[in-house]
């Protein structure tokens, strides 16, 4: 059964590799975005850009499943190099799918720790900008600090600072 399913797995394993290519690109893009003077429209696309490919990738892991599902394996790690061990056994070359796979994993763990850091970028740049509309109203932020005796600070800030 293996050598029927064998070309629809290269085939799936190369699509998500530049798939997973192409969100590492988005990636290292937002962070590049995140460093220069705010620009919305460009976040909010490359947002738009990574969902799609996020999508994407999900399919691949559901068609995934299911070639795994034709050999009886799950759809984890062991279960895919359980799968590569098979094609090798009946004399299919693996070693270029691997290597793919291999790649997709190392990209997918530089993705993650990427999108964590420019989700808090992010994070910071929101808390800014509240912050900084917060002052222009006159409306400041209430701390939620406690002194030494166990009761709440005052906040420093009690007045408008500025009107406009």
């Amino acid at each position: 059964m293996i050598q029927k399913t064998w070309p629809i797995t290269e085939n799936l394993i190369l699509n998500a590799l530049q798939l997973t290519e192409r969100l590492y690109q988005l990636l290292i893009e937002e962070a590049d975005t995140l460093q220069k003077p705010l620009q919305a429209e460009l976040i909010d696309s490359i947002a738009t850009d990574k969902k799609q490919l996020v999508m994407q990738l999900e399919e691949f892991n559901q068609q995934c499943g299911q070639v795994l599902a034709t050999e009886a394996l799950p759809n984890t790690h062991e279960g895919i190099n359980t799968y590569f061990q098979r094609a090798t056994a009946s004399g299919l070359s693996a070693i270029e799918t691997t290597e793919q796979w291999i790649s997709i994993q190392r990209l997918c763990v530089k993705c993650k720790a990427l999108n964590e850091h420019n989700g808090a970028s992010i994070e910071l740049l929101s808390f800014h900008t509240q912050r900084s509309l917060q002052i222009l109203k006159g409306n400041p932020q209430r701390s939620n600090t406690y002194g030494a005796n166990g009761a709440r600070k005052n906040d420093p800030f009690t007045h408008t600072l500025m009107t406009v």
